[in-house]
């Protein structure tokens, strides 16, 4: 899961006095849509978090999930990113490639993505990718209602067969 166009509006910037903070208009908020993302979790106690986030580059994994929700905050996993990483190499490459290369690593069972940004997502990756609104992240109720369908998909858990062998060449 990203944040910026996820939990709220995509142009996320950070400064040294006042850490992180949305250039937008004054309707939206850090974090706004965390708790709507908890209630559409509910019924999937068995749903975990991975943070695919910026924030985790500048605020580690920990220190993102701190800024959650509690129950959000309890299902995250891990992160994409890890400090054996090279920050700089990892930063380069796109948001698709960061999840997929997660995914090959991690194995789960299913998967699903959420994020604002389409590249580098490969073929085989697009049936497990809900791509957000930017301004509105999860919140438009199209979006709602995809996301409540693809869990429910999710709960009915696909196969591990199903996830592609970790040499699957990317597109």
């Amino acid at each position: 899961m990203d944040v910026d166009g996820v939990l709220h509006h995509e142009n996320c910037l950070w400064h040294p006095r006042r850490g992180a903070y949305l250039h937008a208009p004054e309707r939206y908020v850090l974090f706004q849509h965390a708790a709507l993302l908890e209630e559409l979790l509910a019924p999937h106690p068995q749903v975990r978090i991975v943070l695919s986030t910026s924030w985790v580059r500048r605020y580690g994994c920990a220190g993102t999930a701190k800024r959650l929700t509690g129950g959000l905050r309890a299902r995250v996993i891990g992160a994409t990113y890890h400090s054996s990483m090279s920050r700089d190499g990892f930063a380069l490459l796109p948001r698709g490639q960061q999840v997929t290369d997660d995914v090959l690593r991690r194995r789960p069972g299913s998967w699903l993505a959420l994020d604002d940004d389409p590249e580098g997502w490969p073929d085989w990756a697009a049936p497990h990718f809900l791509q957000t609104d930017p301004y509105e992240g999860i919140s438009p109720p199209h979006l709602q209602d995809e996301l409540r369908r693809r869990l429910a998909l999710l709960a009915n858990l696909l196969p591990p067969s199903e996830l592609p062998p970790a040499n699957t060449p990317r597109k």
